[in-house]
Parts: C-alpha cells; structure tokens; sequence
C-alpha cells in the first residue's frame, strides 16, 4: 500500500504531500478561471479562483490518492447557463483541469530529462510528475462526476447525460471497490507518458 511507503521515508513522505497539495490546487484553479473566463463567474464568487490550497483540497479525496493512488480535489461550482453554449463551454470548462495537470508534469519533467539533478530534487520532481499525471489520467475517465465524462454530454444530449449523471457516482464507486479496472487504466497511461516525458523509470506506478 502506497501509505506505507510514504511513511517509512519521511522525506518521501513530504514530497508526496507537496505535489498532492500542487496538483489538486492548480487543476481545481483551472476550472475555476476557465468558467470565469468563458462567462461563469460562480467559482469566484465563492473564492475558488485562487491558488490558495486550504480552497481547494477534498479530504476524501486526497485520503483516497493517498491509500489508493487516485483521489480529486473539492470540486469547483458551475453554473452553465451563463456560458453562450453550455455543452462545448463545460467542456473546456471540465478539460481545463486535467491540461493544466499535464503542463505542470512537463515543466517540472524538463529538468528530470535534461538536467542531472541533486538526488532530493531529482525525487521532489519525480513525485511531481507522477502525482499530475496520475491526477490528469483519472479524471479523464469518462464517468460523472469525473472531468472526462463532460464530453459524453456532447453525444447523449441533456436529458441522456442527466439521466447517466446520476448513475455514474455509483458506476465510479463500484469500479472502485471491486475491479482493479482504473488502477490498471491508470498505471499504463500515466506510467508511459512518465517515461516519454522523463526518460526515466516511473517510480509511483
């Protein structure tokens, strides 16, 4: 289990903590400046668009990154009838997050690949990487209330997206519980884009 190798390497431990603090706030920013800037201005109203962690962070959630290896931030309040087209804006909306994961992943891949990196930093970076990546290829997963499942809403209209929104907290959880299905959807993802962006052994995966 990935908590007691956190706990058995105390500076492990604080770089996993670092970068779960990192990419949950920047991914739930996101969300929050992308629905400001296409109209909904919700989400900063209610002081979500900030880089304040304390606004963001989900305790469950990030106790299930940090048992499970997945988990997702406190999500950011939408109001999608103040975009000009609501299906394509809570798309951009939703996929904001995840991208803004990715690109964190690559800047902090860059000196993993080219540069050689002091051991603590190699490792601080490291953990970076993989906690964005693992964070991006989970909610894109295409099931409500994940960010992925936005652009089924696109192919079933609203009255089919609704009606599999509300089925989809219990699709996500009973795959959760009882398949290793997003574990392995996750490790094989995120894992080989560690690798093309780092050149590197993936080391949460």
């Amino acid at each position: 289990m990935l908590v007691l190798n956190l706990f058995s390497n105390p500076f492990f431990f604080f770089c996993f903590i670092a970068a779960l603090i990192l990419a949950l706030t920047v991914h739930e920013f996101a969300h929050a400046w992308a629905a400001d800037k296409l109209g909904d201005s919700t989400a900063k109203h209610m002081g979500r668009l900030t880089l304040n962690p304390l606004a963001h962070l989900d305790p469950i959630g990030s106790i299930f990154l940090l048992l499970a290896g997945f988990g997702w931030g406190k999500p950011v309040p939408v109001n999608d009838r103040n975009f000009k087209n609501p299906a394509i804006d809570t798309l951009k909306v939703s996929v904001s997050g995840p991208l803004s994961n990715l690109l964190l992943a690559v800047i902090f891949a860059i000196p993993i690949r080219f540069l050689d990196l002091p051991a603590n930093t190699n490792l601080l970076f490291q953990v970076i990487v993989s906690i964005n990546l693992i964070l991006m290829t989970f909610n894109l997963l295409p099931i409500p209330p994940l960010d992925g499942s936005s652009i089924l809403r696109i192919f079933l209209g609203e009255s089919g997206y609704a009606a599999f929104e509300q089925m989809g907290i219990y699709i996500l959880i009973a795959i959760l519980f009882f398949t290793p299905l997003i574990s392995i959807i996750i490790k094989y993802v995120a894992g080989n884009i560690f690798i093309f962006l780092t050149n590197t052994t993936p080391i949460l995966f």
